[in-house]
């Protein structure tokens, strides 16, 4: 039987999603790690083999849990399709999972920082990225069926606005802009979906 762990493994990959979230990944030394994860270097090395090794597991962290926590805010059972998406999107721009402003979003922030030059991180991305078109497709499609959004709506169109509209949104949180300037902009690009007043009765 294996000498067992010092540590707990899952605990040391949320500590590091925190600090590569904060920092970035060229940011973050090994030694950055060490000292926020209370790991020696040998100890780290054994159990995630190098630092790119444990950023791929912090990303993965994360997306698993914004992905459930989207997945739960865009569920439009009971509200109006309309107020779904505007609740959603202003939770994006709450920074409700850690408490501080001026982070953004890890997945985007990645995407900007590692996205083009680094295979295994933009297929984390890009993944992520297209759960996120998924989810507005399906409540889109569900509101232009049961009325609440035109029957000549264009879903893939309005899908990649959407989407635009949110990495752009997650952009400017971190750069600390007015959240009352962001709302401003989350009601124009909903309103920007259409009226339902020519649909037949």
């Amino acid at each position: 039987m294996g000498r067992p762990r010092e540590f707990d493994e899952q605990d040391a990959v949320i500590r590091a999603t925190d600090l590569f979230w904060r920092r970035g990944y060229n940011a973050t030394s090994v030694r950055d790690l060490g000292a926020d994860l209370r790991l020696t270097p040998s100890s780290m090395y054994r159990t995630f083999t190098d630092k790119h090794t444990l950023f791929l597991r912090a990303l993965d962290h994360y997306r698993a849990t914004e992905s459930a926590q989207a997945e739960q805010r865009l569920d439009a059972a009971g509200r109006p399709v309309r107020q779904a998406l505007r609740d959603w999107m202003l939770w994006l721009v709450s920074c409700p999972s850690d408490g501080e402003s001026g982070r953004g979003c890890f997945v985007v922030n990645t995407a900007t920082e590692l996205g083009t030059t680094d295979a295994q991180v933009r297929q984390r991305t890009e993944a992520a990225f297209e759960v996120t078109r998924q989810a507005l497709r399906s409540l889109l499609h569900k509101g232009r069926h049961n009325g609440e959004l035109p029957i000549g709506l264009d879903i893939d169109a309005a899908v990649e606005l959407l989407f635009t509209t949110v990495l752009g949104l997650r952009v400017r949180e971190r750069a600390g802009h007015d959240s009352a300037r962001l709302a401003t902009a989350i009601d124009a690009v909903i309103q920007a979906l259409g009226s339902t007043s020519t649909q037949p009765s």
